[in-house]
């Protein structure tokens, strides 16, 4: 298996720099993609208790007067996180941006500042999905599959390039420095929405977090940070205020309201709702 080493103290490449000295590449895999544009994927473990925030980040090195090559470094979190992350890795040959014009290149950010430069994004939703399904296997020919994944590299450059472009403000908490990113905002406005559109049958976080594309410690923080409850508490609540109704001013029975709202025994119910409401259902009953 190999390591990302930097016994010299040195880093040798854009990935090693990224990924930091703690990373251990367990492995990885070529994603054919075009001759111009080179991709890899990586299971990384680290050392530590501590895990890097989920992120990407943009490597750009000219390599002649109005030519460069560029490279996109990313590292998120799957199902698997306690175990490693993945890491991807997608390179811009020079020859994919000849295929512009120079006037184009050179007046647009970064490239318009003609130096080396190393840049910092997080990951929008779409860019997520779109990161997660490179190099999938594709139900029509090989072609169709190769299209497919120039097409997914270019909008990840896309994403990444405005992402860069658009400013933001720093976020007052300093654990949720995510939150500062709208995309990543909405990530947890989508959380609240699927919650309150499902009342019963309540989500994992790991259902949640699929959902939204978003890491699940990160979801439980902003989630948190932005509705002032835990994701369970806001669940429990909402379930709890809609058996309310049921028992008050639908004719349902303390039963009924139970499996409806898809608690597993009258036990757990009863439990639940006199927690949140101090009452025990049967006092709501008309």
């Amino acid at each position: 298996m190999p390591r990302v080493q930097h016994s010299s103290g040195t880093v040798t490449t854009p990935l090693d720099k990224f990924l930091g000295q703690d990373a251990t590449i367990l492995s990885g895999n070529e994603i054919a993609i075009s001759n111009n544009v080179h991709a890899q994927r990586f299971k990384v473990s680290f050392e530590g208790a501590e895990l890097p925030e989920e992120q990407g980040r943009l490597f750009l090195f000219p390599v002649d007067e109005a030519r460069y090559s560029l490279q996109l470094c990313y590292l998120i979190y799957g199902d698997d996180a306690q175990q490693y992350v993945t890491a991807y890795s997608i390179v811009f040959l020079p020859a994919f941006f000849d295929q512009f014009d120079a006037r184009v290149l050179t007046t647009a950010h970064p490239f318009s500042q003609q130096k080396t430069e190393e840049l910092q994004f997080f990951i929008c939703a779409r860019a997520m999905a779109v990161l997660t399904g490179l190099g999938e296997s594709h139900p029509h020919t090989p072609l169709a599959r190769a299209l497919h994944d120039s097409q997914s590299a270019i909008v990840l450059l896309n994403r990444a390039l405005e992402s860069i472009a658009v400013p933001f403000t720093v976020c007052q908490v300093p654990a949720c420095r995510f939150l500062a990113y709208d995309s990543e905002r909405e990530k947890i406005n989508d959380a609240v929405a699927l919650i309150e559109q499902q009342t019963g049958k309540p989500y994992t976080i790991k259902e949640l977090a699929r959902k939204v594309a978003m890491n699940e410690c990160y979801l439980k923080k902003g989630f948190k940070t932005i509705t002032g409850k835990t994701i369970h508490e806001y669940q429990q609540e909402l379930r709890i205020n809609k058996a309310k109704n049921l028992l008050q001013n639908h004719g349902y029975s303390v039963t009924s309201a139970a499996f409806e709202l898809g608690y597993s025994s009258i036990a757990h119910f009863s439990t639940a709702f006199k927690r949140v409401t101090g009452l025990k259902p049967c006092e709501l009953l008309g």
